[in-house]
Protein backbone atom coordinates (compact mmCIF):
# COMPACT_ATOMS: atom_id res chain seq x y z
CA UNK A 1 0.00 0.00 0.00
CA UNK A 2 2.76 2.49 0.89
CA UNK A 3 4.66 1.63 -2.24
CA UNK A 4 1.53 2.29 -4.24
CA UNK A 5 1.03 5.66 -2.48
CA UNK A 6 4.62 6.76 -3.28
CA UNK A 7 4.08 5.80 -6.89
CA UNK A 8 1.00 8.03 -7.13
CA UNK A 9 2.84 11.00 -5.57
CA UNK A 10 5.72 10.61 -7.99
CA UNK A 11 3.27 10.69 -10.87
CA UNK A 12 1.44 13.88 -9.61
CA UNK A 13 4.56 16.02 -8.98
CA UNK A 14 5.52 16.54 -12.67
CA UNK A 15 1.94 17.62 -13.48
CA UNK A 16 2.01 20.31 -10.74
CA UNK A 17 5.34 21.59 -12.04
CA UNK A 18 3.89 21.80 -15.56
CA UNK A 19 0.96 23.92 -14.36
CA UNK A 20 3.30 26.23 -12.41
CA UNK A 21 5.60 26.76 -15.38
CA UNK A 22 2.58 27.38 -17.61
CA UNK A 23 1.45 30.22 -15.36
CA UNK A 24 4.94 31.69 -15.33
CA UNK A 25 4.99 31.62 -19.14
CA UNK A 26 1.60 33.35 -19.34
CA UNK A 27 2.66 36.11 -16.93
CA UNK A 28 5.93 36.60 -18.81
CA UNK A 29 4.10 36.93 -22.11
CA UNK A 30 1.68 39.44 -20.56
CA UNK A 31 4.56 41.52 -19.19
CA UNK A 32 6.32 41.42 -22.56
CA UNK A 33 3.12 42.52 -24.33
CA UNK A 34 2.61 45.34 -21.84
CA UNK A 35 6.19 46.53 -22.27
CA UNK A 36 5.87 46.40 -26.05
CA UNK A 37 2.59 48.32 -25.94
CA UNK A 38 4.10 50.90 -23.60
CA UNK A 39 7.06 51.35 -25.91
CA UNK A 40 4.80 51.75 -28.92
CA UNK A 41 2.61 54.29 -27.18
CA UNK A 42 5.51 56.34 -25.86
CA UNK A 43 5.82 59.65 -27.68
CA UNK A 44 8.74 59.80 -30.05
CA UNK A 45 11.90 61.47 -28.77
CA UNK A 46 12.42 64.59 -30.91
CA UNK A 47 15.82 65.33 -32.44
CA UNK A 48 17.88 68.41 -31.61
CA UNK A 49 16.19 71.60 -32.74
CA UNK A 50 12.70 70.34 -31.85
CA UNK A 51 11.24 70.89 -28.38
CA UNK A 52 8.46 68.83 -26.85
CA UNK A 53 6.19 69.09 -23.84
CA UNK A 54 2.97 67.61 -22.63
CA UNK A 55 -0.14 69.75 -22.76
CA UNK A 56 -3.89 69.75 -22.98
CA UNK A 57 -6.34 70.72 -25.71
CA UNK A 58 -8.33 73.84 -24.86
CA UNK A 59 -10.78 76.10 -26.67
CA UNK A 60 -12.24 79.56 -26.25
CA UNK A 61 -15.25 79.45 -23.94
CA UNK A 62 -18.24 81.73 -24.53
CA UNK A 63 -20.99 82.57 -22.07
CA UNK A 64 -24.40 83.00 -23.69
CA UNK A 65 -26.00 85.58 -21.39
CA UNK A 66 -29.17 87.67 -21.18
CA UNK A 67 -28.60 91.34 -21.99
CA UNK A 68 -31.42 92.58 -19.76
CA UNK A 69 -33.11 91.21 -16.68
CA UNK A 70 -35.91 88.77 -17.38
CA UNK A 71 -37.31 85.28 -17.20
CA UNK A 72 -35.96 82.42 -19.30
CA UNK A 73 -38.82 81.34 -21.56
CA UNK A 74 -37.26 78.33 -23.26
CA UNK A 75 -33.88 76.73 -23.99
CA UNK A 76 -33.62 75.13 -27.41
CA UNK A 77 -30.40 73.09 -27.01
CA UNK A 78 -28.96 70.53 -24.63
CA UNK A 79 -25.50 69.96 -23.22
CA UNK A 80 -23.21 68.44 -25.83
CA UNK A 81 -25.17 69.75 -28.82
CA UNK A 82 -23.22 71.13 -31.76
CA UNK A 83 -24.46 74.55 -32.83
CA UNK A 84 -23.79 76.81 -35.79
CA UNK A 85 -23.19 80.56 -35.83
CA UNK A 86 -26.54 82.38 -35.74
CA UNK A 87 -28.50 79.37 -34.47
CA UNK A 88 -31.14 80.16 -31.84
CA UNK A 89 -30.15 78.75 -28.47
CA UNK A 90 -32.65 80.21 -26.00
CA UNK A 91 -35.47 82.76 -25.70
CA UNK A 92 -36.26 85.17 -22.90
CA UNK A 93 -39.80 86.23 -21.94
CA UNK A 94 -40.61 89.51 -23.76
CA UNK A 95 -44.14 90.29 -22.47
CA UNK A 96 -42.98 93.45 -20.64
CA UNK A 97 -40.84 94.58 -23.57
CA UNK A 98 -43.70 94.11 -26.01
CA UNK A 99 -45.94 96.27 -23.80
CA UNK A 100 -43.23 98.94 -23.72
CA UNK A 101 -42.97 98.65 -27.50
CA UNK A 102 -46.68 99.38 -27.94
CA UNK A 103 -46.36 102.36 -25.59
CA UNK A 104 -43.41 103.68 -27.59
CA UNK A 105 -45.35 103.27 -30.84
CA UNK A 106 -48.21 105.34 -29.37
CA UNK A 107 -45.77 108.03 -28.26
CA UNK A 108 -44.25 108.08 -31.74
CA UNK A 109 -47.68 108.52 -33.31
CA UNK A 110 -48.49 111.37 -30.92
CA UNK A 111 -45.16 113.04 -31.67
CA UNK A 112 -45.82 112.86 -35.41
CA UNK A 113 -49.22 114.49 -34.91
CA UNK A 114 -47.50 117.21 -32.88
CA UNK A 115 -45.16 117.85 -35.82
CA UNK A 116 -48.12 118.22 -38.18
CA UNK A 117 -49.85 120.59 -35.76
CA UNK A 118 -46.74 122.69 -35.25
CA UNK A 119 -46.12 122.84 -39.00
CA UNK A 120 -49.67 124.05 -39.69
CA UNK A 121 -49.24 126.66 -36.94
CA UNK A 122 -46.11 127.93 -38.71
CA UNK A 123 -48.15 128.31 -41.90
CA UNK A 124 -50.82 130.22 -39.97
CA UNK A 125 -48.26 132.53 -38.37
CA UNK A 126 -46.61 133.18 -41.72
CA UNK A 127 -50.02 134.13 -43.17
CA UNK A 128 -50.55 136.50 -40.23
CA UNK A 129 -47.12 138.05 -40.85
CA UNK A 130 -47.98 138.52 -44.52
CA UNK A 131 -51.24 140.22 -43.53
CA UNK A 132 -49.29 142.44 -41.10
CA UNK A 133 -46.91 143.47 -43.88
CA UNK A 134 -49.87 144.31 -46.14
CA UNK A 135 -51.39 146.35 -43.33
CA UNK A 136 -48.13 148.28 -42.96
CA UNK A 137 -48.24 149.12 -46.65
CA UNK A 138 -51.82 150.25 -46.30
CA UNK A 139 -51.04 152.38 -43.25
CA UNK A 140 -48.05 153.94 -44.99
CA UNK A 141 -50.24 154.84 -47.96
CA UNK A 142 -52.77 156.41 -45.63
CA UNK A 143 -49.97 158.31 -43.87
CA UNK A 144 -48.64 159.58 -47.18
CA UNK A 145 -52.10 160.81 -48.20
CA UNK A 146 -52.63 162.44 -44.80
CA UNK A 147 -49.24 164.18 -44.97
CA UNK A 148 -49.96 165.53 -48.47
CA UNK A 149 -53.40 166.75 -47.36
CA UNK A 150 -51.82 168.46 -44.36
CA UNK A 151 -49.26 170.16 -46.59
CA UNK A 152 -51.99 171.55 -48.85
CA UNK A 153 -54.08 172.67 -45.91
CA UNK A 154 -51.08 174.43 -44.36
CA UNK A 155 -50.55 176.39 -47.60
CA UNK A 156 -54.22 177.27 -47.87
CA UNK A 157 -54.37 178.37 -44.23
CA UNK A 158 -51.54 180.81 -44.90
CA UNK A 159 -53.72 182.29 -47.65
CA UNK A 160 -56.83 182.20 -45.45
CA UNK A 161 -58.42 179.81 -47.98
CA UNK A 162 -59.38 177.25 -45.33
CA UNK A 163 -60.16 177.51 -41.67
CA UNK A 164 -57.80 176.77 -38.83
CA UNK A 165 -60.12 173.98 -37.74
CA UNK A 166 -59.61 172.20 -41.05
CA UNK A 167 -55.86 172.52 -40.62
CA UNK A 168 -56.08 171.03 -37.13
CA UNK A 169 -58.20 168.14 -38.39
CA UNK A 170 -55.75 167.33 -41.20
CA UNK A 171 -52.81 167.53 -38.81
CA UNK A 172 -54.57 165.13 -36.38
CA UNK A 173 -55.33 162.78 -39.26
CA UNK A 174 -51.65 162.74 -40.28
CA UNK A 175 -50.57 161.98 -36.72
CA UNK A 176 -53.16 159.20 -36.50
CA UNK A 177 -51.89 157.74 -39.78
CA UNK A 178 -48.32 157.83 -38.44
CA UNK A 179 -49.42 156.01 -35.28
CA UNK A 180 -51.29 153.46 -37.38
CA UNK A 181 -48.10 152.73 -39.32
CA UNK A 182 -46.21 152.21 -36.08
CA UNK A 183 -48.93 149.90 -34.78
CA UNK A 184 -48.92 147.90 -38.01
CA UNK A 185 -45.14 147.55 -37.82
CA UNK A 186 -45.39 146.35 -34.23
CA UNK A 187 -48.03 143.85 -35.28
CA UNK A 188 -45.76 142.61 -38.08
CA UNK A 189 -42.87 142.20 -35.62
CA UNK A 190 -45.13 140.22 -33.29
CA UNK A 191 -46.22 138.04 -36.21
CA UNK A 192 -42.58 137.44 -37.11
CA UNK A 193 -41.83 136.46 -33.51
CA UNK A 194 -44.79 134.09 -33.56
CA UNK A 195 -43.33 132.47 -36.67
CA UNK A 196 -40.05 131.86 -34.79
CA UNK A 197 -41.94 130.38 -31.86
CA UNK A 198 -43.98 128.17 -34.17
CA UNK A 199 -40.83 126.97 -35.94
CA UNK A 200 -39.18 126.15 -32.61
CA UNK A 201 -42.28 124.14 -31.76
CA UNK A 202 -41.77 122.23 -35.01
CA UNK A 203 -38.15 121.50 -34.06
CA UNK A 204 -39.25 120.35 -30.61
CA UNK A 205 -41.95 118.14 -32.10
CA UNK A 206 -39.47 116.62 -34.55
CA UNK A 207 -37.04 116.01 -31.68
CA UNK A 208 -39.86 114.24 -29.83
CA UNK A 209 -40.38 112.09 -32.93
CA UNK A 210 -36.68 111.20 -33.03
CA UNK A 211 -36.69 110.43 -29.31
CA UNK A 212 -39.74 108.21 -29.72
CA UNK A 213 -38.12 106.46 -32.67
CA UNK A 214 -34.93 105.91 -30.64
CA UNK A 215 -36.97 104.50 -27.77
CA UNK A 216 -38.77 102.25 -30.22
CA UNK A 217 -35.49 101.04 -31.70
CA UNK A 218 -34.00 100.44 -28.24
CA UNK A 219 -36.97 98.36 -27.13
CA UNK A 220 -36.98 96.46 -30.42
CA UNK A 221 -33.25 95.80 -29.98
CA UNK A 222 -33.94 94.45 -26.48
CA UNK A 223 -36.64 92.20 -27.94
CA UNK A 224 -34.26 90.99 -30.64
CA UNK A 225 -31.56 90.40 -28.01
CA UNK A 226 -34.04 88.31 -26.04
CA UNK A 227 -33.47 85.61 -28.66
CA UNK A 228 -30.04 84.28 -27.69
CA UNK A 229 -28.10 83.03 -30.70
CA UNK A 230 -24.73 81.35 -31.11
CA UNK A 231 -21.98 83.80 -32.07
CA UNK A 232 -19.82 81.02 -33.57
CA UNK A 233 -19.75 77.36 -34.46
CA UNK A 234 -19.23 75.31 -31.33
CA UNK A 235 -20.59 72.90 -28.77
CA UNK A 236 -22.78 73.55 -25.74
CA UNK A 237 -20.95 72.63 -22.53
CA UNK A 238 -23.39 73.55 -19.76
CA UNK A 239 -26.95 74.70 -19.26
CA UNK A 240 -26.38 77.20 -16.48
CA UNK A 241 -30.03 78.29 -16.20
CA UNK A 242 -33.33 76.53 -16.73
CA UNK A 243 -36.66 77.70 -18.22
CA UNK A 244 -38.61 79.78 -15.73
CA UNK A 245 -35.60 81.17 -13.90
CA UNK A 246 -35.37 84.96 -13.52
CA UNK A 247 -31.95 86.34 -14.44
CA UNK A 248 -30.33 89.67 -13.72
CA UNK A 249 -28.71 91.66 -16.56
CA UNK A 250 -25.81 89.60 -17.88
CA UNK A 251 -27.12 86.39 -16.33
CA UNK A 252 -25.57 83.35 -18.03
CA UNK A 253 -27.95 80.89 -19.68
CA UNK A 254 -25.49 78.62 -21.50
CA UNK A 255 -21.78 78.02 -21.73
CA UNK A 256 -20.28 76.89 -25.04
CA UNK A 257 -16.87 76.33 -26.57
CA UNK A 258 -15.77 77.74 -29.91
CA UNK A 259 -14.58 74.69 -31.81
CA UNK A 260 -12.97 76.87 -34.48
CA UNK A 261 -10.55 78.39 -31.96
CA UNK A 262 -8.80 75.36 -30.43
CA UNK A 263 -5.26 75.24 -29.12
CA UNK A 264 -2.94 73.23 -26.89
CA UNK A 265 -1.35 74.89 -23.89
CA UNK A 266 2.06 73.60 -22.77
CA UNK A 267 5.16 74.85 -20.98
CA UNK A 268 8.81 75.03 -22.03
CA UNK A 269 11.89 75.98 -20.03
CA UNK A 270 13.68 79.26 -20.57
CA UNK A 271 16.33 77.94 -22.96
CA UNK A 272 13.74 76.47 -25.32
CA UNK A 273 10.99 79.07 -24.84
CA UNK A 274 13.42 81.83 -25.77
CA UNK A 275 13.91 80.21 -29.20
CA UNK A 276 10.20 79.77 -29.96
CA UNK A 277 8.98 82.33 -32.49
CA UNK A 278 5.38 83.39 -32.94
CA UNK A 279 4.02 81.59 -35.96
CA UNK A 280 6.50 78.74 -35.57
CA UNK A 281 5.35 75.37 -36.86
CA UNK A 282 4.14 72.89 -34.23
CA UNK A 283 2.72 69.37 -34.24
CA UNK A 284 0.28 67.87 -31.75
CA UNK A 285 -0.13 64.19 -30.85
CA UNK A 286 -3.07 63.31 -28.60
CA UNK A 287 -2.99 60.43 -26.16
CA UNK A 288 -6.46 59.38 -27.29
CA UNK A 289 -5.38 59.18 -30.96
CA UNK A 290 -1.60 58.66 -31.19
CA UNK A 291 -1.92 57.54 -34.81
CA UNK A 292 -2.64 61.13 -35.89
CA UNK A 293 -0.19 64.05 -36.02
CA UNK A 294 -2.04 67.37 -36.10
CA UNK A 295 -0.39 70.52 -37.52
CA UNK A 296 -0.58 73.72 -35.47
CA UNK A 297 1.05 77.12 -35.17
CA UNK A 298 2.49 78.91 -32.15
CA UNK A 299 0.08 81.78 -31.43
CA UNK A 300 1.23 82.87 -27.98
CA UNK A 301 4.40 82.88 -25.88
CA UNK A 302 4.04 84.22 -22.35
CA UNK A 303 6.28 87.12 -21.36
CA UNK A 304 6.08 86.14 -17.69
CA UNK A 305 7.39 82.84 -16.37
CA UNK A 306 5.13 80.42 -14.52
CA UNK A 307 5.63 78.29 -11.40
CA UNK A 308 8.61 80.29 -10.18
CA UNK A 309 9.28 83.24 -7.83
CA UNK A 310 8.91 86.73 -9.27
CA UNK A 311 12.60 87.50 -8.78
CA UNK A 312 15.31 85.04 -9.78
CA UNK A 313 18.93 85.89 -9.16
CA UNK A 314 21.15 83.06 -10.36
CA UNK A 315 21.58 81.76 -13.91
CA UNK A 316 20.85 78.22 -12.75
CA UNK A 317 17.51 79.30 -11.32
CA UNK A 318 16.65 81.23 -14.47
CA UNK A 319 17.04 78.06 -16.51
CA UNK A 320 14.28 76.48 -14.42
CA UNK A 321 11.74 79.10 -15.45
CA UNK A 322 8.81 77.70 -17.41
CA UNK A 323 6.93 79.78 -19.99
CA UNK A 324 3.38 79.12 -21.15
CA UNK A 325 2.96 78.59 -24.89
CA UNK A 326 -0.09 78.09 -27.08
CA UNK A 327 -0.14 76.13 -30.34
CA UNK A 328 -3.30 76.96 -32.29
CA UNK A 329 -4.89 74.55 -34.76
CA UNK A 330 -5.92 75.97 -38.13
CA UNK A 331 -9.66 76.92 -38.04
CA UNK A 332 -10.14 75.59 -41.57
CA UNK A 333 -8.87 72.17 -40.49
CA UNK A 334 -11.11 72.26 -37.43
CA UNK A 335 -14.19 72.94 -39.54
CA UNK A 336 -13.49 69.83 -41.60
CA UNK A 337 -13.49 67.67 -38.45
CA UNK A 338 -15.81 69.73 -36.27
CA UNK A 339 -17.61 66.79 -34.68
CA UNK A 340 -14.36 65.05 -33.79
CA UNK A 341 -12.97 68.08 -31.94
CA UNK A 342 -12.92 67.64 -28.16
CA UNK A 343 -11.38 69.79 -25.46
CA UNK A 344 -9.54 68.63 -22.37
CA UNK A 345 -7.63 65.86 -24.14
CA UNK A 346 -3.98 65.48 -23.04
CA UNK A 347 -1.17 64.98 -25.48
CA UNK A 348 2.25 66.08 -26.64
CA UNK A 349 3.25 69.25 -28.44
CA UNK A 350 6.34 69.45 -30.65
CA UNK A 351 7.75 72.81 -31.71
CA UNK A 352 10.45 73.35 -34.28
CA UNK A 353 12.99 75.72 -32.73
CA UNK A 354 15.27 75.66 -35.77
CA UNK A 355 13.42 76.02 -39.10
CA UNK A 356 16.28 74.18 -40.84
CA UNK A 357 15.57 70.98 -38.91
CA UNK A 358 13.39 68.47 -40.72
CA UNK A 359 10.57 66.69 -38.95
CA UNK A 360 11.36 63.00 -38.35
CA UNK A 361 9.19 60.42 -40.15
CA UNK A 362 7.18 59.59 -37.03
CA UNK A 363 6.19 63.28 -36.75
CA UNK A 364 4.94 63.72 -40.29
CA UNK A 365 1.41 65.14 -40.49
CA UNK A 366 -1.24 62.43 -40.41
CA UNK A 367 -4.90 63.39 -40.29
CA UNK A 368 -8.12 61.36 -40.22
CA UNK A 369 -9.83 60.93 -43.55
Amino acid sequence: MRAGARLTGDEEMPEAFKTWWLWIAIVALAIAAAVTTWQVLQPPTPPAGIASANGRIEAVEIDIAAKTAGRVKEILVNEGDFVRAGQELARMDTAVLEAQLREAEAQLQRARISVETATSLVTQREAEAEAARALIAQRKAELDAAQKRLARTRELVSKNAVSEAQFDDDRAAAEAARAAVAAAQAQAAAAQGAIGQAKSNVVAAKSAVEAAQATLQRIQADIDDSVLTSPRDGRVQYRVAQPGEVLSPGGVVLNMVDLTDVYMTFFLPTEQAGRVALGAEALLVLDAAPQYVIPAEVSFVADVAQFTPKTVETAEERLKLMFRIKARIDPGLLRKHLRQVKTGLPGMAYVRLDPRVEWPPELQTRLPQ
